[in-house]
């Protein structure tokens, strides 16, 4: 069984719960995904399982998209309404007080990983030093956001849509407005929509999977691990250059520079590889072994 699974991860579950799961239901222990979700988080997973796990490394830039519920006035030490109440204001900020500041944390920015988080310095887990009472110095990552719109206001709470590439933290980006506006700011809720070309729409349930895998046909819900690639052409080769690609060897081919997916003449996915003055050589290989 190999292939790419879409799952909406459901409430209070970890990431690492999901994968769990999935491994007892399908019975194959290569499972892993291409980006954490915080427990309070649903929405989408990128799941690979089987061979397919070699296309994780592939995944993880992909730029991603979330719906975040961001209250005011209040500050915790997890960033979320999760965590300790460190603060609380009786500050009252407006939409438009909202929508002022939000054209600073859009485009190239620079954000500092939370406490709460799965970041090791000097061999620690960040969240293990925080459980513990201990804070170190972090150092500020770049990020990029290319959309964060306020889409709703409901119950004092703002719905944020937000779009993003890897290593942004969203509990992060609320805490970060809040301290512009001086009133304070956690994240109340958030869901994953998109990640790549991957939607939370097409997305299973664990339930759907185990219902699917009751039935005998779970593998019908894998995506060909192939689709993460469909952003590069195609190059289909023949004869012995199947086999040395096999064998990781290099291939002939008069197509201009540039990364191509691999085929055999038969239709088979056999690797991710560079073309360069009409010589190839794999990146990545995904065929069966």
């Amino acid at each position: 069984m190999n292939g790419i699974l879409l799952i909406d991860k459901p409430r209070d579950w970890t990431s690492h719960d999901v994968v769990g799961k999935l491994r007892g239901i399908l019975r194959e222990k290569r499972i892993g995904h291409s980006g954490t979700l915080d427990p309070m988080a649903t929405g989408l997973l990128v799941m690979f399982v089987g061979r397919a796990t070699r296309a994780v490394e592939f995944a993880e830039a992909d730029e991603k998209e979330y719906l975040a519920s961001l209250r005011l006035g209040v500050e915790t030490d997890t960033q979320d309404i999760t965590g300790t109440v460190l603060k609380t204001s009786g500050c009252q900020v407006s939409r438009k007080e909202l929508e002022t500041v939000l054209p600073r944390f859009r485009g190239e920015i620079s954000q500092i990983p939370p406490m709460y988080s799965a970041i090791k310095i000097n061999g620690q887990k960040l969240y293990d030093i925080a459980r513990r009472g201990g804070e170190v110095e972090r150092k500020p990552r770049t990020i990029t956001i290319s959309k964060l719109e306020i889409t709703a206001e409901e119950a004092g709470e703002f719905l944020l849509e937000v779009t993003c590439s890897k290593g942004t933290y969203i509990r992060t980006l609320c805490h970060d407005i809040g301290q512009v506006l001086g009133a304070g700011g956690v994240m109340s809720a958030l869901r994953r929509t998109r990640a790549g070309s991957f939607s939370v729409e097409n997305a299973c349930t664990l339930e759907q999977v185990q219902q699917a895998a009751d039935a005998g046909c779970a593998e019908s819900l894998l995506l060909p691990v192939d689709r993460l690639f469909y952003d590069h052409d195609a190059v289909e080769l023949t004869g012995k250059a199947v086999e040395r690609v096999k064998n990781g060897g290099a291939f002939s081919s008069s197509v201009p520079n540039g990364t191509y997916r691999i085929y055999s003449r038969t239709g088979e996915f056999l690797a991710l590889g560079n073309v360069e003055q009409e010589q190839g050589r794999i990146i990545k290989s995904f065929f069966e072994v």
